[in-house]
């Protein structure tokens, strides 16, 4: 499969996807959305992944959406406007369809849209020099792809109206001390860090790791009766896993498990 804005890479369980246009700051348009829906579908459904792990080429990680195609938008109608900006935000947000872990490695500028992304991931990890930001209001416009929804979730709503009503940059650091992002670490160390962690992820049990992840978001919407009724439900499938009787194994001779999915 290949795509001319994004470069998708498949190893030893883990899938890497980079935002290929770092000429352009890997700004969103169409056609990278339309490349990253095509290489969410060839990834939701194989059984041998175990995470994803999200980047940028260049300096910047995403630097939100084409100026070219926000710009554009003033020429259209009310409806139309609605409707192509539904479609723009469902093609990036695919990521939210895979039922293995994502994660996001902010190496550099993650502005409006491209924040957003990196917010729809299940982990995010930062160098300390990125900058991040909800700049939507310094362009006049109000925030999308799902904003207001994933923002206020991770750092409560007083620090979320914050960066909403300044627009304001902030970086890495601080986006770790805020909850933005689970941690910042030095540029140099980004990678080793996001490689650290999708691979002690990548080495767990694939079935329960799957199950927490849905367990984890559905928690969001439902009554302790409802989590108790599907975390039983997940336990009981788990039981009857090689895997879960070679996690026991490993634990009784002390070893590092050896996971198959099965």
């Amino acid at each position: 499969m290949s795509f001319e804005t994004i470069v998708l890479d498949v190893k030893d369980g883990i899938a890497t996807v980079t935002l290929n246009q770092p000429e352009k700051r890997n700004a969103m348009s169409v056609q990278m959305g339309e490349e990253f829906l095509r290489a969410v579908g060839s990834l939701r459904d194989r059984e041998d992944l175990r995470v994803m792990v999200l980047t940028g080429a260049g300096r910047a990680f995403c630097a939100g959406g084409s100026l070219d195609m926000i710009q554009a938008k003033s020429a259209g109608s009310h409806d139309d406007n609605k409707a192509t900006m539904v479609s723009f935000y469902r093609r990036f947000l695919s990521v939210l369809d895979l039922p293995f872990p994502t994660i996001a490695s902010i190496n550099g500028y993650a502005i409006g849209a491209g924040l957003c992304f990196a917010l729809a991931c299940d982990v995010r990890l930062a160098a300390e020099d990125a900058r991040m930001g909800m700049n939507f209001v310094r362009l006049g416009l109000h925030p999308g792809m799902g904003a207001t929804y994933l923002l206020p979730r991770l750092v409560g709503t007083a620090r979320a109206c914050e960066l909403f009503f300044t627009g304001e940059l902030v970086d890495g650091r601080e986006a770790a001390r805020v909850g933005l992002v689970n941690r910042a670490v030095p540029a140099g160390e980004l990678a080793e860090e996001t490689s650290r962690v999708a691979t002690r992820i990548a080495m767990n049990a694939p079935v329960a790791v799957r199950g927490v992840k849905q367990g984890v978001y559905r928690g969001f919407n439902s009554t302790l009766e409802e989590v108790f009724d599907y975390e039983s439900s997940e336990q009981a499938k788990c039981f009857e896993t090689a895997d879960f009787a070679e996690g026991v194994s490993a634990m009784i001779e002390k070893r590092e498990p050896r996971f198959t999915g099965r």
